[in-house]
C-alpha cells in the first residue's frame, strides 16, 4: 500500500529538495573554479630582452607583395631543409620544421664514463626537431614586416622532451634575412 503525504509535506520535501540542488550547484562551481591553473603575472610581462630578440627577428622590406614575399620566404625555408607543414597566406603566416641529429661525442663520452664507474646508465640527447615560423604583415604603403623565429625541441636516448629552446643564434638570423634579401629581389624580377 503506498503511502502518501499530505499536501503540504510534500510540498516542503519540493522546497527542501530544490535548496539542496541549488546548494549542491554553488558548491560544485566552487570546487571547479578552484582547480583553474593561476597564471602567475611574471609569465605575462616582457623581458628586457624581448625587444633584443624581436629586433633580432624582424625586417622590413621594401615590396608591397606579399604573397611574393611569403613565396620566397617558404622557398629559403625549403632550400634549409625544413618541411612547410602549414601555410595561410591571408594571414601572412608560414610554419616549417626538420629534424637533426642532437648528438654531441662529450656528452656521449661523459654518459659512458659515468655508466662504467657507476653502473647508471645515462640518457643523451638523440634528436632535435626545429620549428620555423614565418609571419608577415603590412607596414607603411609599399613596405612589408618580416619576423621569423626559430625554436628547437631536444628529445633524448628515451624518448622524452629533454630541452625545448628558442634559437637566438645572431649569425642564423643575420644568414637568413641576407639570403631573404636576394631571394625578394629576385622574386620582384621574376626570376
Amino acid at each position: 500500500m503506498p503511502i502518501t503525504l499530505p499536501a503540504s509535506e510534500v510540498t516542503a520535501v519540493k522546497r527542501h529538495g530544490n535548496r539542496l540542488r541549488i546548494l549542491s550547484a554553488i558548491l560544485s562551481i566552487l570546487l571547479l573554479s578552484a582547480c583553474q591553473p593561476k597564471i602567475p603575472r611574471e609569465a605575462l610581462m616582457l623581458t628586457p630582452e624581448s625587444l633584443k630578440h624581436r629586433q633580432l627577428q624582424t625586417r622590413r622590406f621594401e615590396t608591397a607583395d606579399e604573397k611574393r614575399v611569403l613565396s620566397a620566404c617558404a622557398a629559403l625555408l625549403q632550400d634549409l631543409g625544413f618541411t612547410i607543414e602549414e601555410s595561410e597566406t591571408e594571414l601572412g603566416v608560414l610554419l616549417g620544421c626538420k629534424t637533426r641529429s642532437a648528438v654531441k661525442a662529450a656528452q656521449v663520452v661523459g654518459a659512458v664514463l659515468f655508466a662504467v664507474m657507476t653502473g647508471i646508465i645515462m640518457s643523451v640527447d638523440k634528436d632535435q626537431l626545429m620549428r620555423a615560423s614565418v609571419v608577415t604583415r603590412p607596414a607603411d604603403p609599399g613596405h612589408h614586416i618580416v619576423r621569423v623565429t626559430f625554436q628547437r625541441i631536444v628529445f633524448n636516448t628515451m624518448g622524452h622532451v629533454c630541452r625545448m629552446e628558442m634559437i637566438s643564434d645572431v649569425k642564423i638570423y643575420e644568414d637568413f634575412f641576407e639570403r631573404l634579401s636576394k631571394a625578394v629581389f629576385l622574386e620582384a624580377q621574376g626570376v
